[in-house]
């Protein structure tokens, strides 16, 4: 597993093209996702999902691996990777984009969009994101929520199991920087 956390870092450091500027690290970022219907709702969260950002430039990269999500039912976690996300194909989700507006300076909170691309089952979307920073004594927080549509992602729910998952899925992150060390 920290062979993994290794690798997934060293590829996002890498893919950001980040020189000499000044980075930020989360190890263990949240995401979660929320799907309501009249038959269930379905929620499920993963805790090891890896972000950096390289300040100067307010470019962001996270990565996550699918089979990482918690569910409250086995069955749900099942279905989730072997039907509908395949994570044995697509093991992870990425998002690379740019904070827009962005100043490392501004202590305190500020809202801002960050535009980019994100991955998930082989499919690439751009996103524009509104997310929260938070600057204060122990680091940045970014947060923030989105919908996004199954369809965009080419995850096909079977006929009988349509009423089951919402066509749009709210997703949710919080993610917790550190100063990264090279």
């Amino acid at each position: 597993m920290m062979r993994v956390v290794l690798i997934l870092l060293f590829t996002m450091a890498s893919t950001l093209s980040i020189d000499n500027g000044e980075k930020i690290i989360a190890r263990q970022g949240k995401v979660s996702f929320f799907s309501h219907t009249s038959v269930e709702d379905i929620k499920a969260e993963n805790n090891q999902v890896f972000s950096i950002v390289d300040l100067e430039k307010g470019k962001v990269a996270v990565s996550m691996l699918m089979n990482a999500f918690i569910f409250e039912k086995a069955l749900m976690r099942e279905h989730f990777n072997e039907s509908y996300i395949e994570s044995d194909i697509y093991p992870k989700a990425t998002f690379e984009g740019e904070i827009i507006g962005f100043d490392s300076a501004i202590k305190g909170e500020q809202t801002r969009i960050i535009k980019g691309i994100f991955t998930m089952h082989g499919v690439p979307k751009e996103l524009e994101i509104k997310t929260r920073i938070e600057n204060n004594v122990s680091g940045y927080v970014i947060s923030g929520e989105f919908n996004t549509d199954v369809k965009d992602y080419d995850i096909n729910i079977p006929p009988l199991l349509a009423g089951n998952i919402a066509k749009s899925i709210t997703i949710n992150f919080r993610f917790e920087y550190r100063p990264y060390d090279d």
